[in-house]
């Protein structure tokens, strides 16, 4: 039969569990020593899981920058489509405000069929 441990008895191995379980539940570090926990990001760090999209204004993003922020917005469900169905989707998917404007401008009867026609339609101006 497999204990928890070999150095300790039964009895004080369920013990030491049940010390043990508020700590373990309460999601906080069970570490004593400071230096051994992750540090938590400062305030002017960058966003790393979200990078913010290049601004329209300061001149057009690359094709790879607009497919990336398309990309996390739309899925290969959403193709083909006609701008006005990709506005929705990117509504849905939150995308950013400048990248809906910019769809939504596209010409309404144009289907695109993937995610790499409606990015070189974006930054091409169609």
């Amino acid at each position: 039969m497999q204990r928890g441990s070999d150095r300790l008895s039964v009895r004080r191995d369920d013990e030491m569990k049940h010390e043990l379980r508020e700590l373990l539940r309460s999601g906080h570090p069970t570490r004593t020593e400071d230096w051994t926990d992750p540090e938590p990001p400062a305030e002017d760090d960058p966003e790393m899981y979200r990078a913010p999209m290049l601004s329209w204004t300061s001149g057009r993003p690359s094709s790879a920058t607009v497919r990336q922020e398309l990309a996390r917005s739309l899925t290969r469900h959403d193709f083909p489509a006609q701008p006005s169905e990709l506005v929705r989707a990117l509504r849905r998917g939150n995308a950013p405000d400048a990248l809906v404007r910019q769809v939504s401008r596209l010409p309404r009867s144009t289907r695109y069929r993937n995610l790499l026609a409606l990015a070189e339609a974006v930054v091409g101006g169609e």
